[in-house]
C-alpha cells in the first residue's frame, strides 16, 4: 500500500495507486522477491523489472520457466534503469498470459528502450516468464 509522507524506498516498477501514489518496495514487489506468488503475469513482470534494477539474478532465474531458463545470466553492471511502462496485460488461456511493456535504461551513456511482448505460464499457482518478442 502507498504511504504518503513516509520516506520509504519507492518500488522500481513504478506501480501507482488509483490516487497516483507510488507504492513502496515493501508493499509492491518486495513480497514477491521474498517468495510470495505473483497474483498474475503483470505483477510478475513488474517484479522481474524490479529484480533487474536491484541486480537480483537469483529471483530472475527462479521466475523463468524451466523450459526456457538459461543456466546463468549476467547483468550489465553499468545499466541505469529509468522506468517501466506496461502497455497491455492480457489473459491468453486458463494458465497463460502476455504482457507488453517498455523498459527504459541507460547503458554506457546511451538511452535504450526495450519494447517487448512477453509470454507467461502459470504452474501450480505460480507464474513464470517463458519468453518474449522484441517489438
Amino acid at each position: 500500500m502507498p504511504l504518503a509522507g513516509v520516506n520509504l524506498q519507492a518500488c522500481p516498477c513504478g506501480r501507482r495507486s488509483a490516487k497516483g501514489q507510488t507504492f513502496d518496495l515493501d508493499h509492491c514487489c518486495g513480497p514477491l522477491h521474498a517468495g510470495q506468488a505473483a497474483p498474475d503475469a503483470e505483477h510478475l513482470m513488474r517484479s522481474r523489472y524490479s529484480a533487474f534494477v536491484r541486480g537480483d539474478v537469483a529471483y530472475l532465474l527462479s521466475t523463468w520457466h524451466a523450459s526456457q531458463r538459461p543456466a546463468t545470466i549476467e547483468l550489465d553492471v553499468g545499466s541505469k534503469w529509468l522506468g517501466l511502462e506496461i502497455k497491455q496485460h492480457r489473459t491468453t488461456g486458463p494458465d497463460t498470459a502476455e504482457v507488453e511493456f517498455v523498459a527504459r535504461f541507460r547503458l554506457g551513456g546511451k538511452a535504450v528502450r526495450q519494447h517487448e511482448r512477453s509470454r507467461f505460464l502459470q504452474e501450480e499457482g505460480r507464474w513464470f516468464y517463458v519468453d518474449g518478442d522484441v517489438l
